[in-house]
């Protein structure tokens, strides 16, 4: 069962979030009270409305009770972000990614009930959008418009393989460079490296090709 994202915000970043789990096939809920705004992205998101995310009935009538993970990527309204945080964590939302325009920002929202606390100068928004998908990817470094460095997290569908068994760079395109675990770092390891569930892998590759690697060696089935 896919799972369900609010975006609240569609800026810039907010909306780099909601690009990257729409392109993921997430089911995501996009959300401003700008009508331009929600325009823009009635394309892209499963779901488009305009709405003051401060007004605590009006995401009651959305639904928002129903999803999984609410980013908060409210721009310059400080005040704003923490009262719509406040009502998400009276809620009883789940998971909760908030946008902060400083480090006195980031304190607060901690304080108020929110999981994950991003600034956008420093976190790219597909990075935190392949963050938050998956709890196997550990981190995301974009190379290029198409290309990235991941780390990700090896689950029990690749314990006991070698890299030669699972042919990855034929299977999906990629290349796993190095494989960090408890002991040390390896890298450029040989392809009759074992490796072992919660390794950690650093796989460089197209991005559409990592994906594809993710869903299906990474992800363990429930």
């Amino acid at each position: 069962m896919k799972r369900e994202f609010a975006v609240i915000g569609l800026g810039r970043f907010g909306g780099s979030i909601c690009r990257e789990l729409s392109m993921e096939d997430m089911h995501v809920l996009a959300i401003d009270i700008d009508e331009e705004k929600v325009n823009e992205f009635k394309n892209v998101a499963t779901y488009a409305v305009i709405a003051d995310a401060t007004d605590e009935s009006a995401l009651k009538e959305l639904g928002i009770k129903n999803i999984d993970h609410v980013i908060v990527a409210i721009g310059d309204n400080i005040q704003a972000s923490i009262l719509t945080t406040v009502i998400l964590t009276d809620l009883g939302i789940e998971k909760i990614t908030v946008k902060a325009q400083n480090d006195y920002h980031e304190k607060i929202l901690k304080k108020i009930g929110a999981n994950q606390v991003v600034h956008p100068e420093r976190d790219m928004g597909k990075r935190i959008a392949h963050n938050i998908i998956s709890s196997n990817i550990l981190d995301y470094l974009e190379l290029s418009d198409e290309h990235s460095i991941v780390e990700v997290k090896a689950g029990k569908k690749m314990s006991g393989k070698t890299i030669v068994d699972l042919d990855i760079r034929a299977n999906y395109g990629c290349n796993i460079v190095a494989i960090k675990n408890e002991d040390n770092i390896n890298v450029s390891p040989s392809a009759e490296e074992l490796l072992k569930e919660d390794d950690i892998l650093i796989v460089i590759g197209a991005d559409n090709d990592i994906s594809r690697f993710e869903k299906h060696l990474v992800v363990d089935d429930d």
